[in-house]
């Protein structure tokens, strides 16, 4: 007779509560966008402390306000923000593998530190891929759980692509991310940059910017000082992640991984992909700092970044 492989049943759910993978690339030509883990950092570290590839889907938490049951043994790995989870009457930390049993409930109540949790499983979860990639993507109706990109909903069954483990692996503490207050984000500089006001660019790299509450997946509005640019009409050009542009109103948005793939407003220009990371962490209300880097400095930077998972 053969075993059921365990899985984690939806116990409550919200609708920030989705599975997601590295993304969908290859296809902005046909108006579909990326995609994928917001914190793309954590995504790796949840999937690395399990030796699963490192785009392999997960489970993102966006604030908490989830359970799941347990239906079998189960070695499991979470990364990214601490959310209060607890395996039963357990607390659980973040940034390690654990062990959950048949009948356990894994729960996460509310944000402590940072907005979003990675929970990955052996292997990845498994799910049907669309256009290369399981990533959910709502407005597109793309990826997810039953391939429609909706987020995960009550008695839907998460099962995995391994039975176990290739690797377990410890998180170098040294490599936990700092979720400190206030962050300053690095920001490439771009094509539109000097058709902004002096005064603009004085305010957009020495000013706090707050977090507006109308901040999701496709991006982040920041509130502070009105920015005037000189420039008049745009052709639409496409977008990358990150891409900071500047509506009429003067307000900064920051564009993330479900971004419309063309856009015809200025830009001052784009964040590093850690930034972003940095960024899908921080929560409505709170501040941060945008701080000019050179491109050949991000790419040094990038690059030193991707060493921890070699």
């Amino acid at each position: 007779m053969t075993a059921v492989q365990p899985s984690l049943r939806v116990i409550r759910s919200s609708p920030f509560v989705q599975l997601q993978d590295g993304g969908r690339f290859g296809v902005r030509h046909l108006g579909v966008t990326q995609s994928g883990a917001l914190d793309w950092i954590a995504h790796r570290w949840a999937n690395c402390l399990l030796g699963n590839p490192l785009t392999a889907a997960v489970v993102e938490i966006t604030l908490g306000n989830v359970e799941f049951e347990c239906t079998g043994a189960a070695t499991l790995a979470l990364a990214g923000a601490d959310l209060g989870a607890r395996l039963d009457d357990q607390p659980l930390t973040p940034w390690r593998h654990f062990a959950v049993r048949a009948g356990q409930r894994l729960s996460f109540a509310q944000p402590r530190q940072g907005a979003r949790a990675y929970l990955a499983a052996p292997g990845g979860f498994q799910a049907p891929q669309v256009l290369g990639s399981c990533a959910s993507m709502l407005r597109e109706g793309l990826g997810g759980l039953h391939g429609d990109g909706q987020a995960l909903q009550v008695d839907d069954l998460l099962g995995w692509q391994a039975t176990a483990p290739t690797c377990l692996r410890e998180m170098p503490t040294a490599h936990i991310p700092s979720f400190e207050p206030s962050p300053r984000l690095h920001l490439v500089m771009g094509a539109q940059i000097g058709d902004f006001s002096g005064q603009s660019l004085f305010d957009a790299f020495n000013s706090p910017w707050l977090i507006d509450p109308r901040a999701d997946r496709m991006g982040v509005r920041l509130d502070g000082p009105p920015l005037q640019c000189q420039r008049g009409s745009m052709i639409s050009e496409g977008i990358p992640l990150g891409a900071v542009q500047v509506p009429p109103d003067g307000q900064p948005i920051i564009l993330l991984n479900d971004r419309q793939t063309i856009g015809g407003y200025p830009r001052l220009g784009a964040l590093t992909p850690q930034a972003v990371a940095r960024l899908a962490q921080c929560l409505p209300g709170q501040t941060l700092y945008l701080a000019p880097v050179t491109q050949e400095r991000a790419q040094q930077q990038h690059r030193q970044l991707l060493t921890q998972w070699q």
